[in-house]
Order: structure tokens, then sequence, then C-alpha cells
């Protein structure tokens, strides 16, 4: 699946490079990249995937499995250089590895669904709730990765409810990515928390640019469009 945004997918593509390239230019960065790998990939993927209401269930968890070697193939490509980065880093792939089975044969097919029906408050708990689980957990854990690549799907819905290429919400993202890389290099003690959000907000603000001259037709549930 591939998303339809030009500048979230550049940023995505650059994104990877980097984290392939981490072994030779920061190690220690290695972690924190493939954590904002799995939050913009799971928003890549919920934004390709518009059909998922009309193959809910079985049907749509099959059909969504079958669609999912060739999204593992960089997902592998990352824990191998995790591998290259060092004897150390091996507990970093094999965390990259549990976690993105875990989101793609579990928790995308369990939550997309659900979160799609979610009132934009609601959503927007779930969100923090998200947040705070990913601070709870120690950087480079299978748990606190498989909460970023929910977090990313959520963020995705979020997006999809609009509004999007308003310059106040960009503006909004932008500004919500700048303070919380600001609280994590001031406080390094809330960094769990604060570069999950900072990433996810980027990758709301390339959203947001990505259409800033489109209008594209949001992905709206059928009891919502119908009415």
């Amino acid at each position: 699946m591939k998303g339809e945004l030009k500048i979230l997918n550049l940023a995505h593509g650059l994104l990877l490079g980097l984290v392939l390239a981490a072994p030779l230019i920061a190690p220690s960065l290695l972690p924190w990249g493939a954590e904002a790998l799995f939050i913009i990939a799971a928003f890549q993927l919920r934004l390709a995937d518009r059909r998922w209401e009309t193959r809910a269930g079985l049907r749509g968890w099959i059909s969504h499995i079958r669609m999912a070697p060739l999204r593992l193939l960089p997902w592998a490509g990352t824990a191998i250089v995790a591998l290259i980065a060092g004897p150390e880093q091996a507990r970093l792939a094999t965390a990259i590895l549990i976690a993105i089975a875990m989101g793609e044969l579990l928790i995308y097919p369990v939550i997309a669904h659900l979160l799609g029906r979610l009132p934009r408050l609601g959503l927007a708990g779930a969100i923090l709730l998200l947040l705070i689980g990913c601070g709870l957990a120690e950087p480079g854990q299978a748990a606190r990765y498989a909460m970023a690549f929910a977090l990313g799907m959520g963020g995705c819905v979020f997006w999809l409810r609009g509004p999007d290429g308003e310059a106040g919400a960009t503006l909004a993202a932008l500004a919500g990515a700048v303070g919380a890389l600001t609280v994590a290099l001031m406080w390094p003690v809330v960094q769990g928390v604060a570069i999950p959000t900072a990433i996810l907000c980027l990758t709301l603000t390339f959203a947001h640019l990505s259409v800033m001259r489109r209008h594209p037709l949001h992905w709206r549930l059928p009891s919502v469009a119908n009415n």
C-alpha cells in the first residue's frame, strides 16, 4: 500500500534512508529512528487502506494479511541494519521484528475498525493514552514500538477527520512538534513522551502540507456520510 501525500512520502523515504545509514552516522539514534518509522509507516498504511469499511471482519483480516509481505521487507532491512550496528543491538532487531508482526497481524486488523468509530474527542483521548504508554516503556522495546504503530494509525484517523491543509491546523501541528522537541531537549526525563509526540506532530504537519493546494475526499463512516 502506498500513501498519496507527496511531502509525507518524501519524508518517509528520507527517514528510512537515514535509519538504514544510522550504523555509520549515529548508532545511538537507531532506536528513535525505528520508532519514528513505526509511527509514519502506520500513518501511511491507514491512509492507503480506504476500503476497510467494506471488508471488515474475517475477510478483511485475510485481505490485509495477503498484502503484508511486501510491507514487511523494509522492516527486515531495518532489523538487519540493527544487527550490523553491533551485538548490543540484537535486542533492538528482535524488538522491531516482534513489534511489526504484532502491528500487521494483530493491532491493525483489530483496532483499525474501532478507531474509525470513535468520536473525535475519544480519538484524541486514545492518542493521549498511547503517548503515555510509550512514555512508560523503555526505548527500543517491542511493546513501545507496537504502541508507536497504533499511535500512527490513530494519528491518521484524526487527520482524516479534518481540517486538512488549513493554515491554522498546519501551524498548530508544527507548533506541537517544535514544542515537544524543545521539551525533549530541555527535560530528558520526559523524552519517552515528548519524542513520539514530536514525531506524530511532524507527521501531521507533512500531511497537512501535502494537501495545501488540494481537497481530497476524506474517509468517513457510512452513518456519517449518509447524514
